[in-house]
């Protein structure tokens, strides 16, 4: 097929089926850039060259993603993810994380107290369960008996700002970069396989037992193997009732570019503002995207959000996202 002719098919010149069959079959014959990883934020640099690193020597996707997003999950100084997250209102830090491979399986965990790498917890789930979820209590159980450490994950700084907060005890959720910054990873391998992690703290001083949208399969992370692979950040409530992460990655499959589709969630989410007759002037939404042919895409409802990508020979680059207002 000639290049106008495909340009054709993803314009809408013809219907949806053949756009739909055609990206398959395309994508099953292109030659893969490959490999690259993507991460939400700064510390996103970081995990994608661990990420790469892996990748590099052959290591698949699901396993390299995961040792990326732990080394965040363990820095007690990145405060919105694992070990010295900010806690919630009761002053208890909870965590929520799910992955995704390029065959549909998933796991995901939370609300859960003391354990700091639960992304591993999450695939925990996903390989030796039979269930996709397990919360609170319950996936702390199962963590015990597979032998996982506990630790305290309420660090002295997030202890006193939470002693500080109490004095008026405002519950204002402006979600950016100073609240809550999930890490979203996603990565693609040598053998052409894509696969994902989401992991985080959760909204600082959230009412105990909240959870966003970083552990829900088609809100945080969403992975199709034949197609791409998109994850989320920001208020985890918007971004969970338009199901964000599966829209990106249905849009793709429409034959929408990585950007564009990241774009066509965003206004989508924003659309629901308007209808609530809602501004958007407190709160962030930012997705990143990648199809299997390795290209990227990023968006965001307002400035501020930033992705790490690392590519094969390269080092990591931290780009600014295009976003939908200022």
């Amino acid at each position: 097929m000639k290049r106008s002719e495909f340009l054709k098919i993803i314009t809408g010149a013809t219907a949806a089926l053949p756009i739909l069959s055609f990206t398959r079959e395309y994508l099953a014959k292109k030659e893969y850039p490959i490999p690259v990883s993507i991460a939400t934020w700064k510390f996103g640099l970081e995990t994608t060259s661990k990420a790469m690193e892996l990748l590099e020597k052959g290591y698949s996707s699901l396993d390299a993603t995961e040792e990326g997003v732990k080394i965040c999950e363990a820095d007690p100084n990145e405060r919105s993810v694992g070990l010295g997250g900010r806690p919630d209102r009761d002053g208890k830090v909870t965590l929520d994380a799910c992955c995704m491979d390029h065959l549909g399986n998933i796991g995901s965990v939370a609300a859960v107290e003391n354990i700091v790498h639960v992304s591993s917890l999450a695939r925990a789930v996903m390989e030796k369960t039979p269930h996709v979820m397990l919360v609170s209590d319950g996936a702390l159980q199962f963590a015990r008996e597979l032998g996982f450490p506990e630790e305290n994950l309420l660090i002295k700084q997030s202890k006193e700002e939470w002693i500080d907060w109490k004095k008026k005890s405002e519950y204002k959720p402006v979600v950016n970069i100073e609240n809550h910054d999930t890490i979203g990873q996603i990565s693609l391998d040598r053998m052409g396989h894509l696969a994902g992690f989401c992991t985080t703290s959760g909204m600082s001083y959230k009412m105990h037992g909240r959870v966003g949208d970083s552990p829900i399969i088609g809100a945080g992370l969403y992975v199709d193997g034949e197609i791409g692979a998109a994850t989320a950040t920001g208020h985890g409530e918007e971004v969970i009732r338009t199901v964000g992460s599966y829209k990106v990655v249905s849009e793709m499959e429409r034959g929408l570019s990585p950007q564009m589709a990241c774009e066509e969630a965003v206004r989508k989410i924003f659309n629901f503002f308007e209808r609530r007759k809602q501004t958007v002037d407190d709160t962030q939404i930012g997705f990143i995207a990648m199809n299997k042919m390795g290209d990227i895409g990023s968006f965001s409802l307002r400035p501020g959000f930033q992705y790490a990508v690392c590519r094969k020979g390269k080092p990591a680059e931290l780009i600014d996202s295009p976003y939908l207002f200022k």
